[in-house]
């Protein structure tokens, strides 16, 4: 755990800032989403995004090797050994494992579950599952942190398929409104305006955030039009980890017993795409850039 050490305590039971996130009567409160730290937003400099370059390739290309061993018959839990196994082999440490007592270096969420899904060598992967693997690479004092969603096998129904067509497309969507001037209402925007004028709706109750020296920074990146959380103009040296999570039905989500695992509400598919970017004064750099 000294890993983590400056982080403050665990904001279990609140969304992305702070701000206390409404739950349906009986619902259990997830894990942590997001950590303020003592430091508040930090802009890094050239030598500290160096680092996170580093550490986010490594989180790169372990995602491309489960992205390809990903197939029907391996379990969740094998995809975890690989990840884990290879981050320790390229240097770094799993950004995930022990974070307030997660289990493992994955996030591996199938289907209907949102995010947080704990991996498991009894979880079988079937033909046609939407899975969700996110994960982590703690690299020379800094962090680099991202998602994919995977279509697994040949028999993904049109429906999977198309929602995380959108998911991606939507991240992009965020990402290409990151400058130094623009605000974090001007990714939500985009994000919100792509995901609603394809029929889904973004998950509120999670967002993306600051990365660096902790796992979770400040500022929270939201990902639909609000006031319940802070607004703030970019600057070039801040880095950020950009999450639009989408669902095929409602947007609300229950946490499971084993108070990690979010699921929806109403049972429909949710699909999820992460970046771990740094804003530039025209735009931003992708640090976990899978295409090299």
């Amino acid at each position: 755990m000294n890993l983590f050490a400056d982080l403050l305590a665990s904001t279990t039971g609140t969304r992305a800032g702070g701000t206390q996130a409404a739950k349906p009567s009986g619902v259990v409160a997830t894990g942590p989403r997001i950590q303020k730290t003592r430091r508040g937003v930090e802009v890094k400099s050239a030598r500290e995004i160096a680092t996170m370059r580093q550490a986010s390739r490594i989180v790169a290309t372990v995602l491309r090797e489960v992205m390809d061993l990903a197939a029907p018959g391996l379990t969740t839990g094998d995809l975890d050994a690989h990840a884990e196994k290879r981050i320790r082999e390229l240097g770094a440490t799993p950004s995930f494992k022990g974070y307030h007592g997660f289990p493992a270096s994955i996030c591996a969420s199938i289907n209907n579950e949102v995010v947080h899904g704990i991996p498991s060598s009894k979880r079988v992967i079937k033909a046609g599952d939407l899975l969700k693997v996110d994960t982590g690479a703690y690299f020379d004092g800094y962090h680099g942190d991202s998602c994919v969603t995977i279509c697994v096998g040949e028999e993904t129904p049109e429906e999977a398929q198309r929602l995380a067509r959108v998911a991606q497309e939507s991240l992009m969507q965020g990402l290409g409104r990151i400058k130094a001037g623009n605000t974090l209402l001007d990714i939500a925007g985009a994000v919100q305006d792509h995901v609603e004028a394809h029929g889904y709706a973004v998950v509120e109750d999670y967002t993306g955030h600051g990365v660096g020296r902790n796992l979770h920074e400040e500022p929270s990146v939201f990902n639909f039009r609000t006031r319940d959380l802070p607004n703030m103009t970019l600057r070039a040296g801040m880095t950020l980890a950009v999450e639009p999570i989408l669902n095929a039905g409602s947007k609300a989500c229950r946490t499971l017993k084993d108070r990690w695992t979010v699921v929806t509400v109403d049972g429909s598919l949710s699909a999820q795409w992460e970046h771990t970017i740094a804003v530039t004064g025209d735009g931003c750099e992708i640090l976990t850039d899978r295409d090299f």
